[in-house]
């Protein structure tokens, strides 16, 4: 059982976009933009969503919090070992094919350490997972693939991980075969202060809402230890 009591969720309506609380969250909230049904987390985003303040692309996802809907952030620091552990499936992409399923943000800025984006190709008809990094703040952002050949509709997993010495790691596993991908942040990241996201956050703004990224969650845990 996924526990939401540690997330808020914003949905790509109104203006900006909404945010529920914890407390409701947990309560048993849900819409057209996200069910939680028998404990699987369904997230869906229209690419004519509205937008948070200062984003370009709607979303359905969670941010990490408190139990009592205070916004829990950290310094990478104050933890042996920040994670963010999930398994889902992609199920529906917008006509770019890129849909980001989780990442770690930044409270000072919108230039987030890693965001982790499932990119399909419909020529190719599979999909990829994708690091996309930045190693300093304010840094364009670099993007490295992880792993190819993630189909529609596959279930697989992936961990973000970021220790207190500033190593950034993401673990995928499909099919039973799991791969690895490292990096050493800059340490002027020390200074800012981090969250959690997962979800459906959709990088596609143009279409209506035949056009959209949805996923399906069973499992997702935040851990600092």
């Amino acid at each position: 059982m996924i526990d939401l009591n540690t997330w808020n969720l914003t949905i790509p309506v109104g203006e900006p976009a909404t945010t529920i609380d914890t407390p409701m969250l947990a309560g048993g909230y849900q819409d057209d933009y996200f069910k939680n049904i028998n404990g699987v987390l369904f997230f869906w985003a229209p690419v004519d969503g509205t937008t948070t303040k200062n984003a370009k692309y709607p979303r359905s996802e969670l941010r990490e919090t408190y139990a009592d809907g205070t916004r829990r952030n950290w310094k990478y620091q104050d933890a042996d070992n920040n994670n963010l552990d999930a398994t889902l499936k992609v199920t529906q992409v917008p006509s770019t094919g890129k849909v980001v399923i989780g990442q770690i943000h930044n409270v000072e800025g919108d230039d987030p350490p890693i965001k982790v984006q499932y990119q399909y190709s419909a020529s190719d008809k599979t999909g990829k997972i994708v690091a996309i990094y930045r190693s300093k703040p304010g840094v364009d952002s670099v993007s490295v693939t992880i792993r190819s050949g993630v189909a529609m509709n596959q279930s697989f997993s992936y961990s973000i991980r970021l220790t207190r010495a500033g190593t950034l790691a993401v673990y995928t596993k499909v099919n039973s075969v799991s791969q690895r991908w490292t990096t050493k942040l800059d340490p002027t990241w020390g200074a800012q202060t981090m969250y959690f996201k997962a979800g459906s956050y959709v990088q596609d703004n143009i279409g209506d809402n035949t056009e959209a990224g949805a996923a399906e969650f069973n499992q997702l845990k935040i851990t600092h230890q």
